[in-house]
């Protein structure tokens, strides 16, 4: 049987407690760390262990049993030289995979340095979600998944609503794939009241599109982006 994996999550402020509690929740075996008691109350019932330590501390942040830790999570964001130093430690005692939260791009850079293996901004990473999505109203959602590649979620163009995929033929025309189709029905109840139900479809060549369906594609995004022309 696989061994449970172990995540450390270093700061619990908003971005830290919520990956916590959503690691936990998924089965991960999380150490939730902190320096404000505050903090650490507010996890201790939810994670696998609740440290209160200085991470910047690196002998009290090495009594964690590191080497039991698969991924660490630092989500120091605005101390700046706190999240910095405290991945440094985490890439110096061998934590194999190590996420950091920036706040800006040379952040960033001093982090990638330091030993993250993978950075996030949240500002940035939002910043480009709401872009995205006010000039391309049609994709509900994106995943990029290579510099020029995504998974997104897309409306049924109306052209497109009562067709077959075989008779779309999305991938010659658009050079996308249809991976699912999330559909949604309305009914009522035995009382009369409206019930929203649904439901993920994995399509066959002659599953027809209808108006409220939302296609789950994979494609080039100015392929993607090309389907609301029609």
């Amino acid at each position: 049987m696989a061994r449970e994996r172990v995540f450390a999550v270093i700061g619990l402020g908003t971005f830290g407690r919520q990956v916590s509690l959503e690691l936990s929740a998924r089965g991960g075996k999380v150490i939730a760390v902190d320096n404000q008691p505050k903090q650490v109350e507010a996890v201790k019932d939810a994670v696998t262990q609740a440290v209160l330590v200085d991470a910047t501390d690196e002998e009290g942040l090495s009594a964690l049993s590191l080497e039991e830790v698969d991924v660490a999570i630092v989500a120091i964001g605005d101390a700046v030289e706190s999240g910095i130093l405290t991945t440094a430690i985490l890439k110096r005692s061998g934590v194999p995979y190590i996420v950091a939260r920036a706040i800006s791009e040379i952040h960033a850079e001093v982090l990638r340095q330091v030993g993250a293996d993978e950075v996030i901004n949240l500002e940035v990473d939002e910043g480009r979600r709401i872009a995205q999505r006010l000039i391309a109203p049609h994709v509900l959602d994106r995943i990029p998944i290579s510099s020029s590649i995504s998974f997104a979620e897309v409306y049924v163009p109306r052209s497109f609503v009562n067709s077959t995929l075989v008779r779309l033929d999305l991938r010659k025309r658009f050079s996308i794939n249809v991976i699912a189709i999330k559909r949604t029905t309305l009914s009522v109840d035995e009382v009369g009241n409206p019930l929203k139900n649904e439901e993920v479809i994995f399509p066959d060549s002659e599953t027809v599109l209808l108006e409220q369906d939302v296609l789950l594609v994979v494609g080039k995004n100015e392929d993607i982006e090309a389907v609301k022309e029609y």
